[in-house]
């Protein structure tokens, strides 16, 4: 866990090294911002529809994505990594939210050459993953600067997610005290989405999370229970956020947990090997 004032800002800081054990993983369109600073290897990104996929040497910085997105490992991956909350990434970025939103950009894309450079130079000589944490840490907060809305951003944000996104957005703006307008504007700069669109990939997220891959599904049932329209609504919910149908989701998780029996799937990435 991040100290103060990171820890309003950020889930957790990682340290990754070894041959995974998958060469492919697909990311869901989840409201979790993404820093990677890579130490090995390049690895590879592919986004929406593309061809093909681009190499990212120096790491990554994920805003709000609003479509699946491919991350491919190499042989060997070292890195080390911040999952930011939905407002948190902001903060720290030298231009609004929306500006990055929906394509990785590298960290010297975002930050600039020397910045990446200095900081990539000083966790290949630290000593142990503790010690490079903790220059990621002081890196961050060198960054750390005050924006507009971002309390206003947060509260709501926590409302939304609190409720799974079943809550009614123009009463979040009433009891924000601010119009529908101004409190989209703010969610733009700070998360890069809408209030609308965090709301639905919290309802999505929270769905399909709560599904159990290991037993008979009732996509109908599961749709109805979070509150789609219908099986169809939830269907193309599904393929926008994950680029897969249920049924093919389905699929590949649990033929993945079959080829793995032990190794844990946690939470949304999707092996796409």
């Amino acid at each position: 866990m991040p100290r103060p004032p990171l820890d309003g800002l950020i889930d957790d800081l990682y340290y990754l090294e070894g041959a995974p054990p998958y060469s492919r993983l697909t990311l869901p369109a989840a409201p979790a911002p993404l820093l990677i600073v890579n130490l090995g290897a390049s690895f590879l990104i592919r986004t929406g529809t593309a061809d093909k996929a681009a190499e990212y040497a120096d790491g990554c910085v994920v805003t709000a994505p609003t479509r699946a997105w491919e991350f491919g490992y190499p042989a060997r991956t070292r890195s080390v990594g911040v999952h930011f909350k939905p407002w948190g990434l902001a903060p720290f970025l030298p231009m609004p939210a929306a500006e990055l939103c929906g394509r990785p950009t590298t960290v010297e894309q975002t930050w600039g050459r020397s910045a990446i450079a200095e900081l990539r130079d000083r966790l290949t000589l630290a000593d142990a993953p503790h010690e490079m944490l903790m220059l990621l840490e002081k890196w961050l907060m060198r960054r750390l600067r005050e924006i507009d809305g971002l309390e206003l951003v947060r509260q709501t944000s926590s409302v939304i997610a609190a409720t799974s996104g079943a809550v009614a957005i123009r009463d979040l703006g009433v009891a924000a005290g601010v119009s529908s307008t101004h409190l989209a504007k703010r969610f733009k700069e700070v998360i890069g989405v809408t209030p609308k669109r965090l709301a639905r990939s919290h309802r999505f997220t929270a769905t399909t999370l709560a599904i159990d891959f290991a037993g008979s599904i009732d996509w109908g049932d599961i749709a109805a229970g979070a509150g789609y329209f219908d099986q169809a609504h939830f269907g193309h919910e599904f393929r926008e956020f994950t680029g897969l149908t249920p049924t093919r989701y389905a699929e590949v998780r649990q033929r993945f947990l079959r080829d793995h029996s032990g190794h844990v799937l946690d939470g949304w990435p999707l092996p796409a090997d």
